[in-house]
């Protein structure tokens, strides 16, 4: 068995090879200490010439390291361990490195990125929330900057000039969001000098898995304002309150699905005076009571959102943090404020989208680091094309990890919970507490204030001091308690005598749905070879019990005449709690997966929209890029009406030249006579050659500049006005898609080929309006690019700041009594202008 473990087992071969190469690191390490710092630094540019003459930069992965931990040593006093080194190697791999929580993640970056950063091309190093970006780049950056690189800080709150700073420099620190929002940003612009982001080319994620797995469900959007009524929100919420549960609809606990009953459905036809609900005319109707039915059955106040400022505040369901900025979408959002009886505001329109999974899989090269990543190794292989590598830890862990402990009822539990922080609180041992819920965080403090324990709480609605608190959660007498992941990527150290005392007690008050968050919290304590202890309280009542624990385990102990003050510590409970947490997983996979399908439909057209987009911005002349679609719009229009399927006598030459004359050319240019006897080929041909002629006069009055530019301003706004309809309308498609399953129809495969076929007709959308313009108007000396709708990012992030919103929209200034910027030579109240 151990010779076929050995072939197996990937992590122990991989361990075996890196270690071989953290040797030779090591090796390295009495020449590096000989040189002066002007040495040191000079190798820099030493690497940099040896990357260009060909060298990769997997032959000058040892030496640089080296030089990196000579560098470490110097500037901050820190030595990265031989762990660490094996981790960094791992890194530059494109592969996650599983290294526990206190095992120094941050300096163990430094070497990759240092690696990577000389290629020149631009490294960046991902974090969950600002206060660590601006914290590494600012003390690692000292590291860098000695060695001869420069170092950018991606922010939120920067102007596009500061941006650009940032991104230029060799490695660029930010959050996730920023990164995403940058790079919609760079491809809503009017000018590529615009553009703050460089091709992407290498990534390091801190904290990967929550990055690219608990917010792979959460797509950035840039919306902007759609006007749709408000009041059917509230009057659908109003009729919602009068249903009955289980008589005029059903609730499933496992999928929080909410389902109207047939007697639910007659209600709501007779409250709203209707005869169908589902009529094609009453859909908004039907959706908007769908939205009523989630809102106030499936989210609830205080675990779901909070109500702050007169407004819902989304709480993360995996870290507990309030978030900001963020809105549900599809209108949940405002079934929500309905609900709790605030103003409702206008729905959102998207304009631009991504998935972190799809933005993170453009970098050439990706790279991740968390303690606990294991779990989730499918997800990350079969989506990012990743390993997780799996680094042993400096000092072997010591942390008394004990069985749960299962109670009948949640009384029970909290009552044993408290019992238990009291014992500890009274010898001194600091005492971290994790809940998943804010309401539990609040509770367990209420019970702890009676019985006069001084206590810090640390969940969404006070996190402006999470990382002062959380760093002194480790002093001796302590008691924390916090939700879930707060204060993440900030250790706990132990104050003095805390290790005689046994170190940090982590207590759990449930079982998060995710393993990893459970791992993440028992990480907590233990930390390089420091005592430690964990214990779970669990009871029969938990929501992951209730969703997924069997009846019979309840039953079981109700059988055996167990009370509350009487938990069952068995392995065989704690194994049924785990095969409940990997099905939750395996349903949140399932879910990201179909995610990535359904958004893998647009990534294929972003991609073409976008690419489109760069080459209007980078050509100097899109006469070529113009003429193409103005042919292919002549070529759609004459096989219309011109069916090789008809007799030539029956085709309908009219139709023909009434749209070239609405479109192309001036009445006259072309007459019946001439299409007469000619075959659809000769047609085209004729047409388009007397397009092309027309398109020389227009040069002919114009100087090369001012004709150049025009071409570009109708470019632009035609794909940009017609991409954001397409994507509201791609979301719209979604929104109904899965209905089609009641038609043994595949939902995706009918998303896929609706999506195409919708793509197509965008595309020829545009270039029949690009045809038009350029043939058609006028053009006036003043042309300047503009934006076709104002858009603000919807932030999923967790520290609340929105991003600046973009400049106004320049309306197109011209009067009613001026000639229609159309060309048609009407006047622009009698044209374009009719009925405004």
């Amino acid at each position: 068995m151990g010779i076929l473990n050995k072939i197996f087992d990937l992590n122990k071969r991989e361990l075996k090879r890196l270690d071989k190469l953290a040797n030779e690191i090591e090796e390295l390490a009495p020449d590096m200490e000989r040189m002066t710092d002007e040495q040191l630094r000079e190798k820099t540019e030493e690497f940099k010439a040896r990357y260009q003459k060909g060298e990769s930069l997997d032959d000058l992965l040892v030496e640089a390291f080296a030089v990196v931990r000579e560098g470490a040593r110097r500037v901050l006093g820190l030595y990265p361990y031989h762990v660490q080194l094996m981790g960094g190697i791992s890194l530059h791999e494109g592969n996650i490195s599983e290294m526990k929580t206190g095992e120094g993640k941050t300096l163990t970056a430094t070497m990759p990125v240092y690696l990577n950063a000389l290629s020149g091309k631009g490294v960046h190093v991902v974090t969950v929330n600002e206060y660590l970006a601006s914290r590494d780049a600012t003390e690692m950056g000292q590291l860098y900057e000695f060695l001869g690189l420069t170092v950018g800080l991606n922010l939120n709150s920067m102007s596009p000039e500061e941006k650009q700073e940032a991104y230029a420099a060799d490695i660029t620190y930010g959050t996730n969001n920023e990164f995403g929002f940058d790079y919609l940003r760079d491809n809503m612009v009017l000018y590529k000098e615009q553009k703050v982001q460089r091709p992407l080319y290498y990534a390091v994620i801190d904290e990967v898995d929550s990055i690219l797995i608990d917010e792979a469900r959460t797509p950035l959007i840039i919306s902007g304002t759609a006007e749709k009524s408000t009041v059917l929100y509230i009057q659908a919420n109003a009729f919602v309150r009068t249903l009955t549960r289980d008589v005029d609809y059903t609730y499933d606990e496992k999928t929080k699905g909410v389902m109207l009953t047939e007697e639910g459905i007659s209600k709501a036809e007779r409250a709203f005076g209707i005869d169908n609900l589902f009529d094609i005319s009453h859909v908004s109707l039907n959706h908007h009571i769908n939205q009523a039915l989630r809102a106030n059955v499936s989210m609830h106040l205080d675990v779901d959102y909070v109500v702050q400022d007169g407004e819902i505040v989304i709480v993360d369901q995996f870290t507990g943090r309030l978030m900001k900025g963020r809105r549900y979408s599809e209108g949940l959002h405002q079934a929500i404020e309905a609900k709790e009886g605030l103003e409702v505001q206008n729905e959102s329109m998207t304009m631009a989208t991504i998935t972190f999974q799809n933005y993170f899989r453009m970098y050439e090269k990706l790279a991740g680091m968390t303690g606990t990543a294991k779990t989730e190794e499918e997800e990350f292989r079969n989506i990012y094309n990743m390993n997780v590598i799996v680094i042993p830890t400096n000092m072997p862990i010591i942390r008394d990890d004990r069985p749960d402990l299962i109670y009948a009822s949640m009384e029970g539990k909290f009552r044993a919970v408290v019992e238990d922080i009291v014992e500890r609180h009274q010898n001194g041992q600091p005492v971290l507490v994790g809940t998943v819920a804010i309401e539990t965080s609040e509770l367990i403090s209420k019970l702890l204030s009676r019985k006069g324990v001084r206590h810090n709480v640390l969940n969404a609605k006070n996190h402006g001091r999470e990382a002062e608190i959380i760093a002194e959660a480790g002093q001796k007498g302590a008691v924390t308690i916090a939700t879930n992941m707060a204060g993440r990527g900030t250790d706990i150290k132990l104050g003095e005598g805390v290790k005689d005392l046994g170190g940090l007690a982590v207590i759990g008050t449930e079982r998060h749905e995710s393993r990893r968050i459970d791992n993440q919290l028992r990480g907590r304590s233990g930390r390089q070879g420091d005592p430690g202890v964990t214990q779970f309280y669990l009871s029969m009542e938990d929501e992951l019990m209730r969703r997924f624990g069997s009846d019979n385990m309840k039953s079981m102990m109700e059988r055996l005449g167990m009370d509350d003050s009487q938990p069952i510590q068995s392995k065989m409970v704690s194994k049924a709690v785990e095969s409940a947490q990997k099905r939750v997983e395996g349903n949140n996979f399932d879910a990201r997966k179909q995610l990535l399908q359904y958004d893998d439909v647009l990534r294929q057209q972003r991609e073409i929209i976008y690419k489109q987009r760069d080459e209007v911005l980078e050509s100097e002349n899109l006469r070529e890029i113009v003429e193409k679609m103005i042919l292919s719009t002549i070529e759609r229009n004459v096989m219309a009406h011109t069916p090789a399927t008809e007799a030539e006598e029956d085709w309908n030459l009219n139709g023909i030249i009434d749209f070239v004359n609405a479109n192309l050319l001036h009445e006259g240019d072309i007459v019946i006579d001439q299409l007469r006897g000619k075959e659809s080929e000769e047609i085209i041909e004729l047409i388009f050659a007397k397009v092309k002629e027309r398109y020389d006069e227009k040069e002919a009055i114009l100087t090369p500049e001012q004709m150049r530019e025009f071409e570009k301003v109708i470019v632009l706004r035609s794909v940009d006005s017609k991409w954001i309809d397409h994507i509201d309308a791609m979301d719209q498609l979604r929104d109904g898609i899965h209905l089609r399953a009641y038609g043994q129809i595949d939902p995706l495969r009918e998303y896929q080929h609706e999506g195409f076929a919708m793509f197509e007709t965008m595309i020829a959308s545009i270039e029949e309006e690009v045809s038009l313009y350029i043939m058609k108007a006028e053009i006036r000396s003043n042309l300047e690019r503009q934006e076709v709708a104002k858009g603000q990012a919807v932030n999923p992030k967790e520290d609340g700041e929105t991003v600046k919103k973009k400049p106004v929209v320049k309306k197109m200034d011209i009067g009613r009594n001026d000639p229609c910027f159309c060309g048609s030579g009407k006047k622009y109240k009698n044209c374009h202008g009719a009925g405004k």
